[in-house]
């Protein structure tokens, strides 16, 4: 008899707590059904970055600040011009944890940025970017997660293009959730504007309809 009743306590014990554990993580569906899911913006991950047909950049100017302060800016602006909230349907504040984002871009090499290969625009794959939410090492644990992982930054005589993973993480696993890569016009003046457009022309595209493809693709 008291070992059933012991069974049965450990039973009850490992119910709850395995209830408590899923209560915490996040699936896509929870995501886009449930508006109220946090929603983290972890910053630009350029750790993978590179900037393409530009020889004459300042490679360290880049990775010591121009790179800082692309994120800065987004954080900065994020009322006017980074609408994260509007895009992603979420109408309270947005949490910001660009820490881990930050300490990761500082690890780059800058002999590294620069490339003459046009075929490193496009060279990740999903699981490219798993492996870089991973090496991150986000210490948020609470919702989901948004960083931008971007691949290339393209310079062309005419027209300049910007490659970005689009990446929603849950925190509690960091398990990537949905990736998916976007391409943009780049535009504006001097290079922090230049370059951090190609964040700015993905969150309108979101908002206008990325997301509601999203919703419709995960949420059933």
């Amino acid at each position: 008899m008291k070992w059933t009743k012991k069974l049965n306590w450990l039973m009850t014990v490992a119910f709850v707590l395995g209830i408590s554990t899923q209560s915490f993580s996040q699936s896509i569906k929870d995501f886009f059904n449930n508006n109220s899911i946090q929603l983290t913006y972890l910053g630009i991950d350029y750790y993978k970055n590179k900037l393409i047909n530009d020889p004459g950049s300042n490679e360290n100017d880049i990775k010591n600040r121009l790179y800082a302060s692309m994120n800065d800016v987004v954080v900065n602006e994020m009322d006017k011009n980074y609408k994260i909230g509007s895009a992603f349907n979420r109408s309270g504040n947005i949490s910001v944890d660009i820490a881990a984002v930050t300490a990761r871009n500082e690890k780059i090499k800058a002999n590294d940025i620069n490339s003459s290969n046009e075929a490193d625009f496009n060279r990740l794959s999903e699981a490219d970017i798993a492996a870089e939410v991973k090496a991150i090492g986000i210490k948020s644990s609470d919702g989901v997660g948004l960083v931008f992982i971007m691949e290339g930054m393209k310079k062309e005589e005419k027209k300049s293009y910007g490659a970005v993973w689009v990446t929603l993480v849950d925190l509690k696993t960091k398990k990537v959730l949905m990736t998916e890569r976007m391409e943009q016009e780049a535009a504006g003046f001097g290079f922090r504007n230049f370059w951090v457009s190609i964040v700015k022309k993905s969150l309108v595209e979101i908002d206008k309809k990325k997301y509601k493809a999203w919703k419709n693709q995960y949420s059933g």
